[in-house]
């Protein structure tokens, strides 16, 4: 097992897990605690190791009797490395504005398809089930992703938008910010909603805000951010509106805390990523989420929770 302490750095987590022994070891200490390995398929800790493959049996005979550290996370049926991985999840986990294919790369040694593949399998690592909701105050707000009308050559913006201006050949992509969460930070969940009617933003409003009347929810003048009694009682938070076409902010009343957000999500994509489709827009917004809601946290511990195993869902079944 690694006797050395964890690292801190990029250039020290290189170091680090350039020793396969030191990654396997890792990997082994973050998927089984108690220091005992477990067949991932029918739970036997009647297993032993192949040392030539780094590979572990079951005693047990059914199918798939034989699992790496892999199985289980997102980098399950991938011939790349750990080490590859490992210092992959550290960058991308780590760098504020994100980091491209291109860029992986060329930092790990790997074909430009293989950086790719690996950073969605991260985002999908860097998703939340949320199973708490947001009390006290409580900021939502929209926004549109999409290229400037004004950008577009004139027979992609003739295609594309036609003529017109503003929010059209845009994404909305809708958001909560509580200010004080139970760790002193501001947090924030975001999602694609498939439009901006009451109905979509309520849902999501009363899916992650306590119903309690214990919670307020700042919002800009938008009406479908009004409660309506058509689904359910309307006094389950407090509701105030600041108006910006006339001030941006009132006392505790505004949403410049999302505003902010924004900001940091739009430089990402235009900065870094540049062109996103509109199909993976939700694995982006996954990415700059945790790293937000996770900026207080020392690298290693944003590093950390990435090794998970988290594909479940999205993986066939090894049963």
């Amino acid at each position: 097992m690694a006797t050395v302490t964890s690292p801190k750095t990029l250039q020290q987590a290189v170091v680090y897990f350039s020793n396969p022994e030191t990654c396997l070891a890792e990997m082994i200490k973050f998927r089984w605690p108690d220091g005992t390995v477990k067949c991932p398929t029918c739970g036997s800790e009647k297993v032993s190791f192949i040392k030539a493959r780094r590979v572990w049996e079951c005693a047990t005979k059914h199918p798939k009797r034989q699992f790496s550290v892999k199985v289980g996370t997102v980098m399950e049926d991938s011939a790349i490395g750990l080490d590859k991985w490992l210092v992959a999840m550290w960058l991308i986990s780590n760098a504020k504005n994100g980091v491209s294919s291109y860029e992986l790369a060329r930092s790990i040694g790997v074909t430009q398809k293989s950086a790719w593949f690996m950073l969605h399998r991260i985002r999908m690592a860097m998703h939340e089930d949320y199973r708490d909701k947001f009390s006290g105050h409580i900021e939502a707000d929209e926004t549109f992703i999409g290229g400037k009308a004004r950008n577009m050559h004139v027979g992609k913006r003739k295609r594309v938008i036609g003529w017109s201006r503003g929010k059209a050949g845009k994404m909305a992509v809708a958001g909560l910010l509580e200010r004080t969460s139970p760790d002193g930070h501001s947090r924030v969940r975001t999602h694609v909603p498939a439009n901006l009617k009451r109905f979509a933003l309520q849902t999501e409003i009363r899916k992650n805000v306590k119903m309690d009347g214990s919670a307020t929810v700042y919002t800009d003048a938008l009406k479908s951010y009004e409660p309506s009694s058509k689904w359910g009682a309307t006094d389950l938070y407090i509701h105030k509106v600041i108006d910006h076409g006339v001030k941006y902010v009132d006392g505790v009343v505004h949403t410049n805390g999302l505003e902010n957000y924004w900001s940091l999500l739009k430089r990402t994509l235009k900065g870094t990523y540049v062109s996103v489709e509109p199909f993976h827009l939700f694995r982006y917004l996954d990415e700059q989420a945790f790293r937000f809601n996770n900026r207080k946290a020392s690298d290693w511990a944003r590093f950390a929770p990435l090794r998970l195993p988290c594909l479940a869902s999205v993986l066939p079944s090894r049963n």
